[in-house]
């Protein structure tokens, strides 16, 4: 591909570069092999979940608000985020002595919220999406003269997400692709700068989250779109509109946009935290999981870079995702069995799961139903198992015991 006409440069990335030197330290860049085994080629880690305020946002917002004029700094700055550019945003105001002000969408992750505050941030939560409490920061700024710092669409920030690229490059000099998340497109057009002057052949695959994915169908089309539906669990890439400088740098030097499910983000999370120990947020788990996803179906080229863009996650919805992703990878088995409603019923079905080395985590007793007779009760299990081939052994070894097994959706 032919380098975009934006003007974003790579003599700009190297200048940010130079200003965040003395802010940020390059970000590890670790080698896993779990992943790589599953794909096929060399697979390495860049853990921005590792850098300060837990993203790669500071990049961005520290290099647009740095460059602020005395009196724009004095009028302050206003945001719209999820929580990770309020963070970077809020953090960076701190360090360049900024008065910050943040519109975060009413269901940002409290944790979030409380990291923003702390850095010094005036917050104030509105709307359901990172889009409507755009509206409200634009408003604002317009009203009081406050500069906006946007979380994706501006030259600065661009050219502060692309020092991850060159980190890449430097970290890992014979990469042949590289997976990011996307999200608005900031640091995925930062990235895709940098590597396409300084290494052309590489390849470069953006992933969004196939439930709130407006790049596609934006590419498509030849210009941005609104999102159809927006319903994800990364909020960090749940963007319901390309920028209008991030998308001709995705659409002329990205050489594909994919999409990872929700379940496919959950598989990854729980990977990342059993193999490689990082507590990763689903939107920086997207890469992994789109390569979760496809290796069975795609040969990627190796070495590859999959970019961890973040790990602020709310700790109940961890929770909720590891629950998810252990479902997803045939970890948990939920299930129910009739038998006759008398003592001992349950016990037997007890010993039974642990005849096949089942551990069981929930027991129900249902007595009521349609297909339930007046003489029988209803027992669901949900058990902890250790994968798909083990979950068919458990419900064979029930049915062979002669229960009526009925299994959950």
């Amino acid at each position: 591909m032919t380098p975009t006409s934006s003007t974003v440069t790579v003599a700009e990335i190297r200048a940010a570069a130079d200003l965040l030197s003395t802010v940020i330290a390059p970000t590890p860049m670790e080698y896993n092999r779990g992943l790589s085994e599953r794909v096929g080629a060399d697979v390495f880690l860049k853990c921005e979940n590792l850098q300060r305020a837990g993203s790669f946002k500071i990049r961005g917002a520290y290099t647009r608000m740095s460059r602020l004029t005395a009196e724009e700094k004095a009028r302050g700055v206003v945001a719209a985020s999820a929580g990770n550019h309020a963070q970077g945003v809020a953090l960076a105001g701190q360090m360049l002595g900024i008065d910050v002000k943040v519109y975060m969408p009413v269901r940002a992750p409290m944790p979030k919220v409380q990291a923003t505050l702390a850095y010094g941030a005036e917050i104030v939560q509105v709307g359901q999406t990172l889009d409507e409490s755009l509206v409200h920061a634009r408003a604002w700024a317009e009203q009081t003269g406050a500069v906006l710092i946007h979380p994706f669409d501006h030259h600065d920030i661009v050219a502060g997400q692309g020092t991850c690229g060159l980190e890449i490059l430097e970290q890992c000099p014979d990469v042949r692709t590289v997976v990011v998340g996307l999200g608005g497109g900031g640091l995925l057009a930062g990235i895709a700068i940098a590597l396409r002057e300084l290494k052309p052949d590489v390849r470069i695959i953006g992933v969004q989250a196939e439930q709130a994915a407006a790049y596609p169908a934006s590419l498509a089309a030849g210009h941005p779109l609104a999102a159809e539906r927006m319903s994800t669990m990364a909020d960090g890439i749940a963007v319901g509109l390309p920028g209008a400088v991030t998308f001709p740098v995705v659409r002329d030097l990205v050489d594909s946009v994919e999409t990872v499910s929700e379940g496919g983000m959950s598989r990854a999370l729980l990977f990342l935290l059993e193999r490689a120990k990082l507590v990763v947020e689903p939107a920086g788990a997207s890469a992994v999981g789109w390569l979760l996803e496809n290796a069975d179906v795609e040969k990627v080229e190796g070495p590859v870079v999959a970019v961890l863009s973040g790990g602020n996650i709310d700790p109940l919805l961890l929770l909720r995702i590891i629950r998810h992703g252990m479902v997803a990878a045939g970890r948990y088995l939920q299930f129910a069995v009739r038998v006759p409603d008398t003592p001992g019923s349950l016990a037997g079905i007890l010993a039974d799961c642990a005849g096949v080395d089942a551990n069981i985590l929930e027991v129900e007793h249902i007595r009521t139903g349609p297909q339930i007779n007046v003489d029988e009760v209803e027992i669901a299990l949900r058990l902890e198992t250790r994968g798909p081939e083990h979950c068919a052994r458990v419900l064979d070894a029930m049915r062979a015991k002669g229960y009526t097994v009925i299994e959950s959706a």
